[in-house]
């Protein structure tokens, strides 16, 4: 009886072992496409279809794990490929479009135009165009030419690639024929993101009439001074420009002569379309290229919530009603807008190990509903009356993005056209991943979170730097939380969150962590946490250089974290805010502005001298902090580990891996920029810094009475410019060699160590106004600092 059992046994579950594999395989098959293919074709290795489409159509009757591979070559797209339901595949089985091992494929939103050239005037030549195309970028093979422009293109101006104030002025204006079709692009006034506009023709002889503007959600028009125009027949004037005259259908290029030129002409390369009752599910895009897209930025123009963005729903990939949907290894090149977005009701999708260079816009976003937000406000000075405000916590549906990664992802060179962007940006989400991410070269921030909705996020092991190069008051991190306890009248906000605590979370009901990131802002704060951001917890986290901003928020903790030549800038905090800042290592004095009240819990933390500790105790914080020398173990190399002995160990700092930040995948690691790690001097030896660079000058300390004479200086204090580098942002400014340095932004300059000093605090504006000696006498300048 035991041996027919045993027996019984062992015959059913090889049965079951073989039916599962021959399950397996029955339902797993492959599809083909190929540049040279035919659709009429089965989809065989060997006979292989020729169109994207084609393959999804195949796809839909058939059940199981369905895999097409792309064979080498560039897919030019006439319209983006959609996946609706229909695509879905059950649990446990996808439907992914890949390139064949080992094979590139490239898949490109242009048109292929063929061209005649002829002669025109000197460099310039011309062809007629057949057919109607839209001409919004121009490549010719893979190097993207720039639209006829003033002023000329320049790779090494701060702001657009060139810029100048006198744009719109008259004589310009008066120097252009047909300027309709033109396009103003200029930052905001305050540089917190942009502004673009279309030119619809001229009012008169010295004006343009302009319809645009709206791309930025906090209305404060133009600047006067960083600004450019493009498309325009009179302006092309330099190699590698071009301009289309839509009425003649004549392309005009001062280029190569080349038979073929590529022109964009769709916006979304693949487009996942669900909903929330009927999501796309299990489908992934991998190991492509993504290129050749429109430009988006006359299409941004839906405000989110209380931020400084608008935003256009859409990308090269766009994804709406998804589940478990991933894209992996692609390369985004030169997108004309963003390169991921995730709109409205997403769950579980991922973006991973892909590589985002030369982007019109965003890396990746995640936007959801306004109708899931409960009392939604949009622009900054709206508020919800507190009599008319839902008070239920959370959000009113799920249509909005949760438990999605962006993971293993080298994002740089990010918004070539349009500035209010981000590597990776977040709104009206919960419990997004970013992990292990390299960010770099953007205007604004790396990762930004726009408000408190929904909270949950996980931040961790990125490498964030040159950020925040073309804008302003900012961070590689940034969060805004105007949610609903938030008011502009501050004196209100106090009394209504005084009065009603329970808002405060209403909406970042879970909390955001922050940690084990490597951050460098130049030019702002390396964490930036704005307007009301609350519920964070922040630690491990190695600054570089802007060290960490809190404002108007409520129960944030920050711990365990290493500010490099900065420190803590607490800013107008509530009166029980329920902030912590413990166990952090500060090299320079705390910086608050109107902080009367210091939340729940500022000790235990580590100051570069005795003199810094007392000023904070002033403000009866840090009773159980300390003052000395980190002792770092390798500052040179990057390595902030803390040596045994050091002060910082005495009040609870824990080491935390210096050799995690950043992409994991050894591909990307090889292409990924290094951060700049900064010099900073033995913050225990009491020195000052005699020399240094400085916005491309040479500055020197005034030394003794040879220089006082010299120079005809009251005392022996301020900052000799030794010498000026050519287009320097000194020299544009109008400084020169032998200028004496007194004043930076109203506060007296001793030396090069104050003038940093001053500099690091001041730099987030934009621009400081600078007060030296030259000829003998006192005068001022307005120096930029990009």
């Amino acid at each position: 009886m035991t041996f027919f059992r045993t027996r019984f046994l062992i015959v059913s579950l090889i049965t079951v072992v073989f039916c599962t594999v021959f399950t397996s395989s029955l339902f797993a098959a492959d599809i083909y496409v190929a540049p040279d293919g035919n659709d009429r074709n089965p989809g065989s290795r060997e006979k292989p279809l020729a169109t994207l489409e084609a393959a999804r159509n195949k796809a839909r009757g058939m059940r199981g794990t369905v895999t097409v591979f792309l064979r080498k070559g560039t897919y030019l797209l006439s319209r983006p490929l959609v996946f609706g339901p229909e695509d879905s595949r059950s649990e446990g089985q996808t439907l992914t479009f890949k390139s064949y091992p080992g094979e590139k494929v490239t898949i490109s939103g242009a048109a292929a135009v063929a061209v005649k050239w002829l002669e025109y005037k000197g460099n310039v030549k011309k062809a007629t165009i057949n057919g109607n195309y839209i001409f919004d970028q121009l490549f010719i093979g893979k190097k993207k030419l720039h639209m006829a422009r003033y002023p000329n293109f320049d790779p090494a101006a701060s702001h657009f690639g060139g810029y100048s104030a006198d744009v719109l002025s008259a004589a310009k204006i008066k120097s252009w024929k047909k300027p309709e079709g033109a396009f103003v692009h200029a930052m905001h006034k305050h540089e917190w993101g942009d502004y673009h506009y279309r030119v619809t023709g001229k009012s008169s002889d010295t004006t343009l009439a302009l319809e645009g503007g709206y791309q930025n959600n906090r209305q404060m028009g133009m600047h006067d001074k960083y600004r450019f125009i493009e498309n325009l027949l009179e302006e092309l004037d330099a190699p590698g420009e071009w301009y289309y005259d839509a009425a003649s259908h004549t392309l005009y290029a001062y280029a190569p002569d080349v038979p073929v030129v590529l022109t964009p002409q769709i916006r979304h390369l693949f487009e996942f379309r669900g909903s929330v009752g009927k999501p796309v599910r299990n489908i992934h895009i991998e190991g492509l290229e993504l290129t050749h897209t429109l430009r988006t930025f006359m299409e941004t123009r839906e405000p989110l919530l209380r931020s400084d963005w608008a935003i256009y729903r859409g990308g090269a990939v766009l994804l709406e009603g998804t589940e478990n949907c991933a894209i992996r290894k692609c390369h985004f090149n030169a997108t004309g807008g963003n390169g991921v977005f995730f709109s409205n009701y997403n769950r579980g999708g991922e973006v991973s190990g892909c590589h985002f260079e030369e982007t019109g816009a965003s890396a990746v976003c995640f936007v959801g509903d306004p109708a899931a937000v409960r009392s939604p406000a949009f622009e900054y000075n709206q508020s919800v009356p507190y009599d008319q405000m839902d008070k239920t916590p959370g959000p009113k549906t799920n249509n909005y993005p949760a438990q999605c990664r962006v993971y293993d992802n080298l994002m740089h060179g990010l918004g070539r056209v349009e500035k209010q962007i981000a590597g990776v940006e977040i709104s009206m989400s919960m419990e997004i991943t970013v992990s292990h991410n390299t960010i770099y070269n953007i205007p604004r921030a790396g990762i930004n979170v726009s408000e408190g909705t929904w909270g949950g996020h996980v931040i961790e092991f990125n490498d964030v730097f040159d950020t925040v190069l073309e804008t302003g008051d900012h961070g590689s991190f940034n969060s805004w939380g105007r949610d609903r306890f938030w008011h502009p009248v501050r004196e209100r906000m106090d009394s209504l969150a005084a009065a009603h605590s329970e808002l405060i979370l209403l909406d970042a009901g879970k909390t955001i962590v922050i940690r084990n990131n490597r951050f460098r802002c130049d030019h702002g704060w390396d964490i930036d946490l704005d307007d009301g951001s609350s519920n964070y917890h922040i630690y491990n986290n190695l600054c570089l250089n802007g060290g960490l901003k809190l404002r108007e928020g409520f129960q944030r903790v920050v711990e365990n974290n290493i500010m490099v030549n900065n420190s803590f800038h607490p800013h107008v905090w509530f009166a029980r805010s329920g902030d912590v800042f413990r166990k952090n290592i500060v090299t320079k004095p705390y910086a608050p502005i109107r902080v009367n009240e210091w939340g729940k819990e500022v000790d235990y933390n580590l100051f570069p001298d005795q003199q810094a500790l007392e000023k904070a105790r002033l403000n009866g914080t840090d009773a159980h902090s300390v003052a000395g020398d980190p002792m770092f173990e390798d500052a040179t190399r990057g390595d902030y580990r803390v040596k045994p002995g050091s002060p910082a160990l005495k009040i609870g700092f824990v080491n935390f891996p210096m050799d995690q930040f950043g992409v994991v995948s050894p591909e990307l690691k090889s292409q990924a920029a290094h951060v700049p790690l900064p010099a900073i001097k033995n913050v225990a030896d009491g020195k000052t810094t005699s020399e240094t660079a400085w916005l491309g000058g040479k500055l020197r300390n005034v030394n003794g009475l040879g220089d006082r004479s010299a120079y005809g200086l009251p005392d022996e204090k301020g900052v000799v410019v030794e010498a000026v580098s050519e287009n320097s942002i000194l020299a544009r400014a109008g400084m020169k060699p032998g200028d004496v340095i007194r004043v930076l932004n109203h506060r007296d300059i001793a030396n090069v160590t104050e003038l940093m000093d001053v500099f690091q605090e001041i730099n987030w504006m934009g621009e400081g106004e600078v007060a030296f000696f030259r000829n003998q006498s006192i005068q001022k300048l307005k120096v930029s600092f990009k």
